[in-house]
């Protein structure tokens, strides 16, 4: 089987680091992100025949667009990895519906619709395997982020439930849930403050998650799992 993985945000932070450990072990990928300057900037630094492509996972027609692309050009794609993501953070009080929506329309909206994508390829091949990227918010809630911890969270009931729809088609959907992890959207978290309460001790970087992403990928028994990789901060919160 043609090992064809798009990876969606895969521009920067996590997504990227999932791409360059992908390529390392001899994927071919298709580099997704609304900007497409910088997929084809991820996809260069990879070398080999890596593609970069523009979409807005929260349009479906774009999400279907960009899938038919892919599969002209690479192939079939036999695993997906969303890691696109946005944050817009402020008490619900504060919180305008703009912002609400938009959350909820890239964060949760959006990898339905690529795993829609994804799955109706995979079933043909009766093999393929998803993994979502959420966030230890999801699960445990802070304050000054309810609608991202709604879309990280919904995103795991979302997952679940698709790994049982899909599982005797022979593909898995997991979901990894970092903590704090250096990329754009923690650049202004007060580090020095959080990382106490991290037993240890530090954030993590983006590779940290991209090891568990690769893992849950190549993982063939294992479906409708949550992995955290937070440095143990769910202990503390």
């Amino acid at each position: 089987m043609d090992k064809v993985c798009a990876v969606f945000g895969g521009s920067r932070g996590i997504g990227r680091a999932v791409a360059r450990l992908m390529a390392q072990r001899g994927y071919r990928l298709a580099i997704v992100a609304r900007n497409l300057q910088g997929a084809r900037a991820a996809a260069g630094d990879l070398g080999g025949d890596h593609l970069a492509f523009s979409c807005d996972v929260s349009k479906e027609h774009d999400v279907q667009r960009t899938f038919e692309e892919i599969e002209k050009t690479l192939g079939h794609v036999n695993f997906l990895v969303n890691a696109a993501g946005i944050n817009r953070d402020s008490l619900l009080v504060r919180t305008n519906t703009e912002d609400m929506l938009s959350q909820l329309h890239t964060n949760l909206l959006g990898s339905m619709l690529t795993c829609k994508a994804a799955v109706k390829t995979m079933i043909k091949q009766q093999r393929g395997s998803i993994v979502n990227v959420g966030s230890i918010i999801g699960w445990k809630g802070n304050a000054g982020q309810s609608v991202y911890s709604a879309t990280k969270g919904g995103l795991v009931g979302f997952s679940r439930a698709l790994a049982k729809e899909v599982a005797r088609k022979e593909i898995r959907v997991n979901v990894v849930a970092p903590g704090f992890v250096h990329t754009d959207m923690t650049k202004d978290l007060k580090e020095e403050h959080l990382k106490k309460s991290i037993p240890l001790g530090r954030f993590g970087e983006p590779e940290d998650v991209a090891r568990a992403v690769v893992f849950l990928l190549e993982s063939p028994y294992v479906t409708g799992h949550v992995l955290v990789v937070d440095g143990g901060l769910q202990l503390a919160m």
